[in-house]
């Protein structure tokens, strides 16, 4: 068995809190504590954890998002800041070798970034996924996943998204689709 890493991506205050620009509300909410049990399992396993989270500037125009969303995630802002007990999580493990956080500026957690890289170097073949949105970038990182050939693994307990219906489409979907474990 190859070795795995655990892709927190977008659990933000912007995206679960009630008063979140772009919120899943309860249904991300409900999560919270299946996520900091995830992260804190993969952190004692020694495995590599990556928090992948949605950055936006203020008054971007040419965002394609601009015109699909309100402003949301804006950086420096508290609509960036992980979401509840998963902040406390990484203040604690931020200065370890295996916990990794960067922002990102599409759905997708490989779209412009190192995150390949990262993976790559550590000798990674799976990875794990949990957040939000189910049916947006958790869905669009998997499917880079799978196009760049990492076995992936979908936590059902710990994703979530505003969108009940793309919610369980995307579940079928990593499983159909994709070929991975949904768990």
């Amino acid at each position: 068995m190859g070795k795995r890493a655990l892709i927190n991506v977008d659990y933000t205050v912007d995206f679960v809190a009630d008063e979140g620009k772009l919120t899943c509300g309860k249904p991300g909410q409900a999560i919270e504590e299946n996520i900091e049990s995830i992260t804190k399992g993969f952190i004692a396993a020694g495995d590599f954890i990556v928090f992948a989270i949605d950055a936006h500037e203020e008054g971007d125009t040419l965002h394609p998002e601009t015109e699909l969303f309100p402003p949301h995630n804006i950086i420096g802002t508290e609509g960036q800041e992980l979401y509840g007990s998963l902040a406390s999580v990484y203040a604690k493990n931020k200065d370890k070798n295996n916990v990794y956080y960067f922002d990102k500026t599409r759905y997708s957690a490989f779209a412009g970034t190192d995150l390949e890289i990262k993976l790559r170097e550590r000798g990674i073949d799976e990875i794990h996924l949990v957040g939000v949105c189910t049916d947006i970038c958790v869905l669009h990182t998997a499917v880079d996943a799978y196009n760049k050939g990492f076995d992936i693994v979908v936590h059902q307990d710990a994703v979530a998204s505003f969108n009940a219906a793309g919610h369980d489409w995307a579940l079928g979907h990593f499983k159909d689709t994709l070929g991975a474990k949904v768990i």
